[in-house]
C-alpha cells in the first residue's frame, strides 16, 4: 500500500542556507535558519524509513533576455543583492541542501506559495499523498502561504514548530500561532515519536 505522508521541505536551498549561497553573500543570514538542517535531518530520515515521501520546493528566479532574472519589485527592495545566476534552475544555489537530499518530488516555485502556478497539487495527487508535514523557510512567508493553500486543497497538514524558521524569532512565533487554525503543530521530536522513530 502506498504511503500517503510527505515531508514538504520549503525552500531549503543552497542559495538561502549554504555559506557560499546568494543570501550569505548578501549578508542575509539567521541563526534560526542555520539551525534547521540539523533539526530536519532526523525527521527526513524517519519519513524515509517509514516509507513516506520527501518533497522539496525550490524558489526560482526565471531568466529572461540575456539570462537576466525576473525579480518581483517587493523582492528587489527586500534583497537588492540578488543577481544573475541566483536561484537559477539547475544551479548549485537552486538545489536542496546536501543534509536533506535527495527528495522524491521536486517542485519549482515563483512565489511564496508552492501551490501558485506550479505542479505541486498534481504531483501530490499522482503520488496518492494526502498528509503533509511542513518544515523550512520562512515561517511567515513560503511556509505559511503553502500551508494555507494546502488547507484549501483539502490536505491534512502538520507544521513543525521548530522545523521552520524566520529571520526574526518573534515573527516566527506569531506565524506558528496563526497556523494553528489550519494545521496541527508539532515539534520535530514529537513528530518522530508519533511515527515510531
Amino acid at each position: 500500500m502506498i504511503n500517503t505522508t510527505a515531508l514538504v521541505l520549503i525552500d531549503m536551498q543552497n542559495d538561502f542556507i549554504h555559506s557560499s549561497g546568494a543570501y550569505a553573500r548578501g549578508g542575509a543570514t539567521s541563526e534560526y535558519i542555520s539551525s534547521l538542517p540539523a533539526l530536519l535531518k532526523p525527521v527526513a530520515n524517519t519519513i524515509r524509513e517509514t516509507g513516506g515521501w520527501i518533497v522539496s520546493t525550490h524558489f526560482t528566479l526565471v531568466s529572461g533576455k540575456n539570462r537576466e532574472p525576473f525579480i518581483s519589485e517587493h523582492l528587489q527592495e527586500l534583497r537588492p543583492f540578488l543577481s544573475k545566476g541566483d536561484f537559477l534552475s539547475g544551479s548549485f544555489g537552486h538545489d536542496l541542501i546536501d543534509e536533506l537530499a535527495p527528495s522524491d518530488l521536486f517542485v519549482e516555485k515563483v512565489a511564496y506559495s508552492a501551490f501558485y502556478m506550479s505542479r505541486l497539487d498534481w504531483l501530490l495527487k499522482q503520488a496518492g499523498i494526502t498528509n503533509l508535514i511542513f518544515g523550512g523557510i520562512v515561517t511567515n512567508g513560503g511556509v505559511a502561504s503553502t500551508v494555507r493553500d494546502a488547507h484549501v486543497h483539502g490536505y491534512q497538514n502538520t507544521v513543525l514548530s521548530d522545523g521552520c524558521a524566520a529571520f526574526d524569532q518573534s515573527v516566527h512565533e506569531v506565524a506558528i500561532k496563526d497556523l494553528k487554525t489550519v494545521a496541527n503543530i508539532k515539534t520535530c521530536s514529537e513528530l518522530i515519536d508519533s511515527l515510531g522513530g
